[in-house]
């Protein structure tokens, strides 16, 4: 069995928190024509799918960020790859239903005056619903306060089931 796989970890023994995360990677590329690809393929005949995906282009590099289904996996063959990366824990919520979804998160947010300081989709949804990465800048408080308002959060399990 390899590292994070198949079996239920507690958040605070393994992570140093209590409270449900996601994992992005942050990797450095060199900005020309092929790199992203040369990093998916990366993954080709694992059993890692990258589930999120953000890119942002500056004139020398690209900071691409990216979540993974099974992030301990992920990292091992990222750093085997030589890759320059960079660990950062994110919130993960479920949108509810109906108009404007992002509104009700924001305002639960702006609320509890959390700061937003990235965010983007998924491209696989756990249970089907659409779902939001967010990097916050309280990340526990975050979590307490979308949870109490109702909120659906996704963890690392969830995203291993998304294989």
């Amino acid at each position: 069995m390899s590292i994070g796989e198949g079996a239920a970890i507690d958040f605070a023994t393994a992570r140093s928190h209590d409270y449900p995360s996601i994992r992005q990677f942050t990797i450095f590329l060199e900005n020309r024509v092929g790199q992203l690809l040369e990093v998916v393929r990366r993954f080709e005949g694992s059993h890692v799918t990258i589930v999120g995906l953000s890119i942002s282009d500056a004139t020398e590099c690209a900071f691409v960020r990216i979540v993974l289904s099974r992030p301990e996996q992920g990292r091992e063959i990222l750093e085997r790859a030589g890759l320059t990366i960079i660990e950062s824990d994110l919130l993960c919520v479920e949108l509810p239903a109906g108009p404007q979804p992002l509104v009700q998160v924001c305002s639960a947010l702006l609320q509890a005056e959390i700061n937003i300081i990235q965010a983007y989709p998924l491209i696989v949804h756990p249970r089907d619903n659409p779902v939001m990465a967010l990097l916050v800048d309280n990340l526990e408080a975050a979590a307490e306060t979308l949870e109490s308002k109702g909120f659906r959060t996704i963890n690392e399990d969830d995203l291993a089931e998304c294989d």
